[in-house]
Parts: structure tokens; C-alpha cells; sequence
């Protein structure tokens, strides 16, 4: 029994003297009865002359500091209080004060117990922050006259801004929705019995109904250069299927005009590049949708060359060629710009707002591209410009192709979650044509009360809804029913579609509305697809050796390789880890902020002693704090993961270590 507590004073003062915090126990007369290393550095002066010395005499402000002295033995404890101590060579150093009382084996007051913080660095980061604000207050005061009118223009224009995006995100919105179910159930109809005149009327319908979602997405793109919206994703893909996927939505146009598609793509390419693919689909689709419009008979070629490439970059030249009427060479400059064509009497002629040109260009030059054009009059014109992409060796993210209808998957059930009537009638119409289960439900929390009662595959999620919206619906399918369902998102509002906002809340995939019958089959078996190559996945066991995340060298140090104490001090180690960890993992699934707080207090000190990585200290130094503001985030829940993770494989190295000291002891 002496031996054991021997050893646990032993233990004791190792965790003391670990401390960079100046730590220290006076009695109740105010006299110094014990401190660490710390202390004696903080103050210049050593142990021996500290011991017995008024402790309040090393403050600044000796009585501030018995005050919070006396409120310990008032309250109990106290926290943070700001005081500055003194070295005997005159350094002050700013630290907060923490204390509380100990007790003897009957409760009796002994006396406190006191941690100073040094905060010294934090106080003049914080003193220079305020002086750059005030400096630059000043001078915001010393311009705000001169400046007053410009901004109240630019308040003004800022308006008019918002009011134009809020403007065409609703237009955008409104439009959409109907323009869904009517080129939705033209095509439906499309597919039945029917006369020439029928289908003569119904294409023309279609055809009215493509040409007028350009014009929407024509202006609406132009409103999110305006807006500086404009994002690019960094998105592993393979570039071959992605472009070949694309073009494929040009077969029946093609074929309509009897022109000759051509493709020309240099295998010399890496199959996976990291990049942006939308803006990529988008910039090459504006191009093609360009020549071919303007192409009566003839050919249009599709090329992607390699120019060059390093160990990290590759850089690629895309082209579209085409026969059509050319471009006058006192115009090719104009054309970039909004809202122009090539002469007065092309949008008569041709259609189109004179847009698709101009946003090409604000998507290529952005991402540090170039593009040129080369044209003759009534002999075709030449479109090229030049990429840069990252190599990669990671997997391409599901390919935005479009594949040919299949029964590879048998029974695949979708869940549609949708508001408005008319586009649930469309999407059961669509999904019963692929042969699909659907269900519907008319929003958020309809869905998440059918998930928990029923199975299914996909969901489909319309982002504007009343009771829970989609984005908030996704949010809880996610975190709260722990579901990995692939759920793909569907909007009519393609302005305000924050891609990276459905991709934190836990989106698998976006289609825009009106929804492409052939794309949407695509993405429910490409999602379903994936999800089953996950679950295949999961039981393989990780076969790869683990990094030791230990070291002991501290440990050896602190104990002077002392096996019997290093056995003590593992053993305890082993005894309270894995109950702080459950307790840390418990009161934060319930919330219980103050008990998780003191959970992670208790954990963190073990991080240096037995050697793990300090970004895992910081990290539950993170948790703590989190959990002292009684903050919910996404991050705190990746964190105790990593936590739990370390501090049980330190546990299992742990004992392991033990062992080999036990055997080289017996």
C-alpha cells in the first residue's frame, strides 16, 4: 500500500512538473507551500526562496491578487481571472488565473491550488488589434466625407444588384417550373401512338420549349458572372467519357441537320485529370450548340490535344470546327462581348440572345485558359482555347454520361421528394417509364417519416419546399438517421444553387431542372451503382500497418526508465482513457455540453505523456472549447471521431508495451 501511493505522488508530481503553466499551492495564511519548475522560471527566483514567501508579493497588483485569492475560499474555485506577475529582473508576464481549494481526507480546507495561463503573446495580439482598429477608424473618418457620395452610388448599385439577382432567381424559379412539366410531358407524349400532325405539333412545342430554357440559362449564367458567382470546382474526372458523354446530347440534332459529327481526342491524355466538368460540359456545349446552329451542311469537329505536361500539370487544347457561315474579320472581336452576333440579322435569322460567346469567355479566362478564333466567311469557323489540369492518382467522381436504358439493375426504388403536383405526376411518369419504383412524398419531413418506415435506393430532392426544405431535410437523413442513401438534388433555381453547399450537407449528385430523361437515368444508376461498390466494400477488413501514433520517450524521461513506475503510470493510462473516451462520445450525442467539456479536460493532459501526435492535443483542446461554447458542427463530430480512433489504438500499443517491459523486468 506504501508502495502504491508512493507511486502515485510519484505520478502525481510528474504530471506537475510536465506543466509549462506556472502551478502552485498556497495555504491559508496566503505562504507558499509547494510549486513546479514553472513557477521558479516565471518569477527568476528559485524553490527554495519561493517556499513560505506571501504569494501575492509577485503580482503587480498584490491585492487584486488576494482578492481572487479570497474569492477561491468564498466560491470554491475561479477561473480566468487577469492578473500580471513579475520577475525579479522586472519582466512582467500577463497570465489568467485559476484556482480552486483542496481538501484533506475529512473536507477541511488545506488550501488552494492555482494554475497561471501565460497569455502574455494573446494580450499583445489583442493590443495591436485594437490599435489597427482604431488607426483605421481614424482614417475611415479622415475619408468618409470625401468618400460619402461614391458610397452611396455604390449602395445604390448594390442594390440594383440584388434586386436583379433576386429578380431573376425568382424568374428563374418561376419559369422553370412549368417549362419542366411541359417539355417533360411533351416528350412523354412523344413516345405514344400518334399522328404526323400530333407529333409535328408536339416537336414544335419541344423545340419552342429547348430554345427558350437557353435563353434562360443564357441570362441567368451572365447574372452569376455579373455577381461574381461564378465557382470552379477541383473535381477528379476522366476527361474522354465526360466529353464523349456530352456530345452524345447533340446526336439528334445533328442527325436533324444532316451535318457529320467528328472526334478527335488524343489518347496521349491522362485518363483522370482533376478540374471542373460542369464548367468544362458548359463552355464545350456552348460551342458545339454554337456551330451547330450555324452550320447548314457540312461537318463539325470536336478536338482535345495534349500540348504538354509535367509531373504535376497538363495542358489541353480543345477545338470545335465547323463549315457553317464564318465570321466577318472586322466582327471576331465583338463577339465576346454581351449581347452581340456577328451582324444585325443573325438573332433574326438564327435566334439566341448573343450571350453564349461572352459567357464562354468569362469561363475560360478565369481558370488562367486563353481562347482564340479563326474564321472565314462562308467557309467555317474555328473555336480553340487552352485548359491547365491537375494529374491525379485518385478515382474519378461518378462520370456525368448518359447511358442507353437497361435492366442491369432490377428494382431500383426511388423516392421523390416534391412539392409541386404536376412535376411528381412528370418524375412518376419518367421513373415508370425506366421501369423504377417511385414514391412520393410532398416534402421534407413527408421523406424522412417514409425512410424511416420503408427502403429505398435514390432519393430525388427538390430544394424549395414548405415544413423542411431540401437542404435541411438532406441534413438530417444524413446526421440524424446516420442513412448513406444517394440522394440527387433537383432545382429549378439555378442561380442560387450553392453546388458546394448541397455537397457539405451530403449530396451525392445535382440535376437542373427541366430534367433530361436520359441524364436522369444516367445519375440513378451511377449513384446506385456506386453505393453498391461502397457496401461491397465495407467488409474487407484494412489489411495496411497501422502508424505507431506512441512514443515513450517523454515517459522514459519523466520516470528515469524506471519499469515499475512506467507500469504504474500505463496501467492508469489504460484504467481511465477508454471510460473518458466513452463519456466524451456519450455527452456529445446527447448534447450534454458540460460533462463532454470535462470529459476532454481530464483526456488531454495524457496526450504529451505517453507521446502521441500534439495535433491531437490541439485537437481536443478544440473539442473542449467547442464544448464550452455549446457549439454544433459537423467538424466536432470528425474530431471525437479521430480522437476516439487514436486513443484506443494508443491503448492497444500500450499494452503491447507493457508486455515487453514486463517481460524484460520478470
Amino acid at each position: 500500500m506504501e508502495i502504491a501511493k508512493r507511486h502515485e505522488s510519484q505520478y502525481a508530481r510528474s504530471l506537475i512538473e510536465a506543466s509549462l503553466d506556472p502551478l502552485v499551492t498556497i495555504n491559508p495564511e496566503g505562504k507558499i507551500t509547494d510549486m513546479n519548475q514553472a513557477t521558479a522560471n516565471i518569477t527568476g527566483i528559485t524553490r527554495e526562496k519561493l517556499t513560505g514567501t506571501d504569494f501575492f508579493d509577485y503580482f503587480t497588483e498584490p491585492q487584486k491578487a488576494r482578492e481572487v485569492y479570497q474569492e477561491v475560499f468564498a466560491k470554491g474555485s475561479v477561473a480566468d481571472s487577469p492578473l500580471t506577475l513579475r520577475h525579479k529582473d522586472g519582466k512582467l508576464t500577463d497570465v489568467k488565473f485559476n484556482g480552486s481549494v483542496y481538501r484533506d481526507d475529512r473536507g477541511n480546507v488545506l488550501g488552494v491550488v492555482i494554475v497561471a495561463r501565460d497569455v502574455t503573446e494573446q494580450k499583445r495580439i489583442a493590443t495591436e488589434l485594437i490599435e489597427a482598429k482604431v488607426f483605421a477608424e481614424l482614417a475611415t473618418e479622415i475619408a468618409e466625407e470625401a468618400k460619402s457620395k461614391a458610397e452611396s452610388a455604390t449602395r445604390i448599385a448594390e442594390d440594383a444588384v440584388k434586386a436583379k439577382q433576386q429578380f431573376l432567381s425568382n424568374m428563374s424559379h418561376e419559369i422553370r417550373t412549368p417549362m419542366n412539366a411541359i417539355i417533360g410531358f411533351t416528350k412523354v407524349v412523344l413516345k405514344t401512338e400518334l399522328t404526323t400532325k400530333q407529333k409535328e405539333y408536339l416537336s414544335a412545342i419541344k423545340i419552342s420549349g429547348d430554345a427558350l430554357i437557353v435563353l434562360i440559362n443564357d441570362i441567368l449564367d451572365l447574372a452569376k458572372v455579373d455577381a461574381g458567382k461564378m465557382t470552379f470546382m477541383q473535381t477528379p474526372f476522366k476527361m474522354s467519357l465526360s466529353i464523349s458523354a456530352m456530345l452524345h446530347l447533340f446526336e439528334t440534332k445533328i442527325q436533324e441537320k444532316n451535318l457529320e459529327l467528328v472526334t478527335k481526342y488524343d489518347n496521349q491524355i491522362p485518363e483522370v485529370l482533376v478540374g471542373d466538368p460542369v464548367r468544362l460540359h458548359q463552355i464545350i456545349l456552348n460551342l458545339v450548340s454554337n456551330a451547330v446552329k450555324f452550320t447548314n451542311e457540312g461537318t463539325i469537329t470536336v478536338s482535345v490535344d495534349l500540348l504538354k505536361q509535367d509531373e504535376e500539370t497538363a495542358s489541353i487544347e480543345f477545338s470545335v470546327k465547323d463549315t457553317g457561315i464564318g465570321i466577318a474579320e472586322n466582327k471576331i472581336e465583338e463577339i465576346f462581348e454581351n449581347f452581340q452576333q456577328a451582324s444585325s440579322g443573325t438573332s433574326r435569322l438564327y435566334g439566341g440572345t448573343g450571350l453564349g460567346l461572352a459567357i464562354v469567355k468569362q469561363l475560360v479566362e478565369p481558370q488562367g485558359g486563353t481562347i482564340r478564333v479563326e474564321s472565314i466567311i462562308d467557309q467555317g469557323t474555328t473555336f480553340s482555347f487552352v485548359l491547365n489540369f491537375l494529374k491525379t492518382k485518385a478515382e474519378a467522381e461518378l462520370v456525368e454520361g448518359v447511358m442507353e436504358l437497361d435492366t442491369e439493375i432490377p428494382d431500383i426504388k426511388i423516392l421523390v421528394v416534391e412539392d409541386i403536383r404536376l412535376n411528381q405526376l412528370l418524375m412518376k411518369t419518367l421513373l415508370d417509364d425506366f421501369g423504377f419504383g417511385c414514391e412520393l412524398a410532398a416534402n421534407g419531413k413527408i421523406a424522412i417519416e417514409k425512410l424511416r418506415n420503408d427502403s429505398f435506393d435514390v432519393i430525388l430532392m427538390d430544394l424549395q419546399m414548405p415544413e423542411m426544405n431540401g437542404f435541411e431535410a438532406t441534413e438530417y437523413i444524413r446526421n440524424t438517421l446516420k442513412s448513406q442513401i444517394p440522394i440527387i438534388a433537383l432545382t429549378a433555381d439555378v442561380t442560387t444553387v450553392d453546388l458546394a453547399k448541397c455537397k457539405a450537407v451530403g449530396m451525392s449528385d445535382y440535376i437542373a431542372k427541366p430534367v433530361d430523361e436520359r441524364l436522369l437515368y444516367s445519375k440513378i444508376v451511377g449513384s446506385v451503382k456506386k453505393a453498391l461498390i461502397g457496401k461491397a466494400k465495407e467488409p474487407i477488413p484494412e489489411v495496411a500497418e497501422q502508424i505507431k501514433c506512441i512514443d515513450l520517450a517523454y515517459l522514459n524521461t519523466r520516470t528515469k526508465s524506471n519499469p515499475t513506475l512506467m507500469l504504474e503510470m500505463i496501467s492508469l493510462y489504460l484504467e481511465q482513457t477508454p471510460p473518458l473516451i466513452t463519456a466524451m462520445k456519450k455527452t456529445f450525442a446527447e448534447k450534454n455540453w458540460n460533462s463532454m467539456q470535462s470529459a476532454v479536460h481530464k483526456l488531454i493532459p495524457s496526450f504529451s505523456i505517453v507521446g502521441i501526435n500534439k495535433d491531437f492535443e490541439s485537437m481536443a483542446k478544440k473539442v473542449h472549447d467547442y464544448a464550452g461554447a455549446q457549439q454544433q458542427s459537423l467538424e466536432i463530430s470528425d474530431m471525437v471521431r479521430k480522437l476516439e480512433k487514436v486513443c484506443l489504438q494508443a491503448c492497444h500499443e500500450l499494452k503491447a508495451e507493457s508486455l515487453i517491459i514486463k517481460n524484460k523486468t520478470s
